[in-house]
């Protein structure tokens, strides 16, 4: 396709649009021309409002981050502070519940050995 075949083309379509919509209006050209404008000034607001939106939001989201950089390693110490004082607590009751059960597997093995003597 050559480009002023393409050109023309695109001339004519627009001008049909044009005539199109002047004709299909309901509003006359100066009453559709306030209608742009309002619309217009509506949409900058709206932007406008959009913008201080995000502002907010990347100023909030900085804020977490902040705030996650701080309190999170605090956090995970103390997790761990409090994993090392359970296992402290807990180690005495290890050793002793150690015992118990070598002390249970004696026991079976001794009764083991007199129910196999007792069958002999």
């Amino acid at each position: 396709m050559k480009a002023s075949t393409f050109i023309l083309g695109l001339v004519a379509g627009s001008a049909a649009a044009a005539v199109t919509v002047l004709y299909s209006t309901p509003q006359s050209g100066k009453e559709l021309r306030g209608s742009v404008k309002s619309a217009s000034s509506d949409l900058k607001y709206k932007l406008q409002d959009v913008k201080v939106k995000l502002a907010d939001m990347k100023s909030s989201v900085k804020h977490l981050a902040n705030e996650a950089k701080e309190y999170i390693p605090e956090t995970v110490d103390g997790v761990k502070e409090s994993i090392e004082k359970w296992q402290m607590s807990t180690a005495s009751n290890q050793v002793r519940l150690e015992k118990e059960i070598l002390a249970i597997q004696n026991s079976l093995e001794e009764l083991e050995k007199s129910i196999a003597e007792q069958h002999r």
